[in-house]
């Protein structure tokens, strides 16, 4: 009598129990928050970014400072300073425009030709001084711009806070990865 050997039953706990076992040593292995700051970096002290742009939108200083200050007190470990911190980010707000960049078909009207404007661009530029306590190589100042596209069929006021939002948002990645992710 020739008996058949089958290999023994896995039971569905023991796999969930080596896949979590393995997710575990993965994430000991790599932080998730996608930040490579040193273990000794404690603090973060974050000035006001002024809103020193000729154009001006009055909300846009204490929009931009408070999102800056979200990402990182969110996104890492790091904890707000008043005095000595081991970062320090500051800057000022240079440039905001909202200028036309395609152009659309001229109407005519009793006043005779007018040319509109089919799309328009947010743009944002933002200067920031940045200060590294524990390791003064990484210092920088650097100049960041971006910028949203809308039609201009849209109401400005009405999506205004909606673009500044977006392009706040791309700024404020480009400086989190130069200051953070070290990539």
């Amino acid at each position: 009598m020739v008996r058949s050997h089958k290999p023994p039953a896995t039971s569905p706990g023991i796999k969930i129990f080596f896949l979590l076992s393995w997710l575990m040593v993965l994430s000991s292995c790599y932080s998730f928050t996608g930040s490579s700051l040193r273990e000794d970096m404690k603090t973060v002290k974050i000035n006001t970014f002024p809103n020193n742009a000729p154009n001006n939108l009055p909300s846009l200083s204490q929009d931009f400072t408070v999102a800056v200050q979200n990402r990182f007190l969110q996104r890492t470990t790091l904890k707000g300073a008043v005095e000595n911190p081991d970062l320090l980010i500051e800057g000022e707000i240079t440039d905001y425009n909202i200028t036309p960049t395609s152009i659309g078909n001229a109407t005519t009207s009793t006043t005779g030709n007018t040319v509109q404007a089919q799309q328009n661009k947010l743009t944002i530029t933002v200067k920031v001084h940045y200060e590294n306590a524990k390791d003064p190589t990484l210092n920088f100042d650097r100049t960041y711009s971006d910028e949203a596209v809308f039609s201009s069929d849209l109401d400005l006021n009405t999506i205004e806070t909606s673009q500044v939002k977006i392009v706040n948002e791309r700024i404020i990645n480009k400086i989190f990865n130069d200051i953070v992710a070290n990539w």
